[in-house]
């Protein structure tokens, strides 16, 4: 017998088409005997009525109520939080599969830590998929992956104010968010949540728009623009080519095996490595160039930071705790105290004004 969790499972939503329903709804309704769910709506009137009546009686269905930010999935956690019924909450995508184990394994370690990184991996494995794992193995080779899941305590959120709600790269803005508060983040390499693959067509249209995501990180951004330059240097010397191919293998397979990634990454994966580099270093030029034309395109508009850094968040950090001295001071006056919604407005109102 599975013992319920005491979480809380956010998944923000915003789709336009119907396809996948089938497939989430079977996950949700077993998801539903091991932990509470809220699904933050943000489709239609007419699909968000036919998610109500597919889900009724196992998830907790509300439609988004944070009006402020270009991203929506941001605004859906915001929206999800400040219903939490739970202190430890697992934000996930609709493309997220938990199975019983890495639920508890993510849940569990938020007794410890602010924000739990555990690590996806494509199920099933069409072309498209292999493609993008040779970024996720050398994401685990350098560091860590950047997962379409991560676990958080209320508490952690509500002390922040919440998150930026205008970048494209949420879930480091999370994390940089936390950390610039002084919480405490686990990369958990070894907890494996499987991810169910986009469409060929859907992966195809997202390569610009994850390089993108590459400003937010300007060492990185550098090493991937310069991928262009060292292939047309190196044209002419294919075994210095085949040389770096191999090395860059090499690192790909170091990432797979880190932390027992070998019982979920297919050996195959690493030999992707050389193709998504390439792709990468082309679709790089192509977001220095939307940069100056304002952004990329996000929904129904353009969003042109990446995500804030961490000097950024750092100083924001520093102001609230400001604010907060002196709205605990016996002289000040309750009425001007903000609520975490207000607090995350306020912020939105302040970096607008920045810019």
């Amino acid at each position: 017998m599975r013992s319920r969790l005491e979480a809380e499972y956010i998944l923000p939503l915003r789709w336009t088409a119907d396809d996948a329903l089938p497939d989430l709804t079977a996950y949700l309704e077993r998801l539903s005997a091991w932990v509470d769910i809220t699904v933050v709506d943000g489709s239609d009137d007419a699909l968000f009525a036919v998610h109500q009546r597919a889900w009724q009686g196992f998830v907790r269905h509300r439609p988004v109520t944070v009006a402020e930010g270009l991203n929506g999935k941001v605004r859906g956690v915001l929206a999800g939080v400040a219903i939490a019924r739970h202190e430890a909450i697992v934000i996930a995508d609709d493309d997220i599969r938990y199975d019983y184990d890495a639920l508890v394994a993510v849940v569990e370690d938020l007794a410890n830590a602010d924000l739990v990184k555990p690590q996806n991996h494509f199920d099933p494995l069409p072309w498209h998929a292999r493609w993008d794992t040779a970024r996720t193995l050398l994401n685990r080779a350098m560091g860590s992956d950047y997962p379409g899941t991560l676990g958080v305590r209320r508490s952690t959120i509500t002390a922040t104010g919440g998150y930026d709600a205008d970048v494209l790269f949420e879930n480091l803005e999370l994390e940089r968010t936390v950390l610039a508060f002084g919480g405490r983040v686990s990369n958990r390499r070894d907890v494996f949540v499987t991810r169910r693959p986009p469409t060929a067509r859907h992966f195809l249209s997202q390569r610009v728009r994850q390089a993108y995501d590459s400003w937010a990180q300007p060492g990185r951004l550098l090493l991937e623009a310069s991928i262009v330059p060292a292939v047309i240097t190196l044209r002419r010397r294919p075994v210095a080519l085949v040389t770096l191919a191999l090395a860059l293998i090499c690192l790909a397979e170091f990432g797979r095996g880190r932390d027992g990634g070998r019982s979920v990454f297919p050996a195959s994966s690493v030999l992707w490595v050389p193709i998504w580099v390439a792709e990468r270093g082309v679709a790089t030029w192509i977001a220095l160039a939307l940069r100056l034309r304002g952004g990329v395109r996000y929904a129904d508009g353009r969003i042109t930071r990446a995500a804030n850094s961490a000097r950024v968040l750092r100083r924001r950090a520093a102001t609230v705790a400001v604010e907060r001295k002196t709205t605990d001071s016996p002289h000040h006056s309750s009425a001007t105290t903000r609520s975490p919604q207000q607090q995350n407005e306020h912020g939105c109102a302040q970096r607008r004004g920045r810019r």
